[in-house]
């Protein structure tokens, strides 16, 4: 089972200068789905004129907001503040995730050591989040695809490659990489007849890509994915435990 669906006591610390206001609430919404929030904190100057909105979220929240002064000029006190904050829920040992809020690499080698520990980590930031923070991450939500997000259309891969132009983006240049991880999967983990658990394809493809998610690429779920590509991919379901349905898939051999 991936470890994400056995989370008990979730640790939230929100960098208040790299975090989205208006996401906030989408952002508790989507770590309550992984196990329960215990702790809830926002670090920042809340003298700064920048952050003189955030009071009365904070409050009807209910997130505790943690005072950081800046103490000198183009220093960044707010990283450092929050950095302590982890390391000191780690060493209580009480926790089993902790989600870092910020869009900022700068939290990089605090994600790698918490991983270290063996806390399960979330990171949660904007598109622009450099891929450094992303992959120090067990699973990097990106905000752009919490609330109502608008569908994308995304042509099947034969077509898009004659149809898209040079100077739009590509994504089934993305989306390759995506079917690269599915054949992949499909290759470790297929049964006797080819066909692989969507479960096992979808942890594989979160534990190499962090920041993978299907809303990216304009699908509510990777089974959607899957079965917009009905060249590539077989899919079928089966009963599994209880009422549990199970989605699986095969690769069709290239011709």
């Amino acid at each position: 089972m991936d470890k994400s669906e056995s989370l008990e006591n979730i640790a939230v610390l929100i960098d208040a200068d790299n975090a989205q206001l208006t996401k906030l609430s989408l952002i508790l919404e989507e770590l309550s789905t992984y196990g329960r929030i215990v702790v809830k904190r926002a670090y920042g100057n809340w003298k700064a004129p920048a952050l003189k909105n955030w009071e009365e979220l904070l409050k009807t929240l209910a997130i505790k907001p943690e005072q950081q002064f800046a103490y000198t000029t183009g220093k960044n006190a707010t990283d450092l503040s929050l950095a302590i904050g982890a390391m000191d829920l780690l060493h209580t040992q009480r926790y089993d995730a902790v989600a870092l809020v910020s869009s900022d690499s700068d939290y990089t080698p605090l994600a790698i050591r918490l991983r270290e520990a063996g806390i399960y980590v979330f990171g949660v930031g904007e598109v622009k989040t450099p891929l450094s923070f992303r992959n120090a991450c067990d699973n990097f939500i990106l905000t752009q695809n919490l609330g109502d997000v608008e569908k994308v259309k995304v042509a099947p891969i034969e077509e898009t490659k004659v149809t898209k132009k040079p100077s739009q983006p590509t994504p089934a240049a993305d989306l390759s990489v995506i079917h690269s991880h599915l054949k992949t999967a499909s290759e470790r983990y297929q049964d006797a007849d080819g066909w692989v658990n969507i479960s096992s394809a979808g942890g594989y493809i979160k534990r190499v890509m962090p920041d993978f998610d299907s809303k990216t690429y304009g699908f509510t779920k990777l089974t959607d994915l899957i079965k917009n590509y009905p060249k590539l991919y077989e899919s079928k379901t089966y009963p599994g435990k209880g009422t549990v349905t199970i989605f699986a898939y095969r690769c069709i051999p290239c011709a």
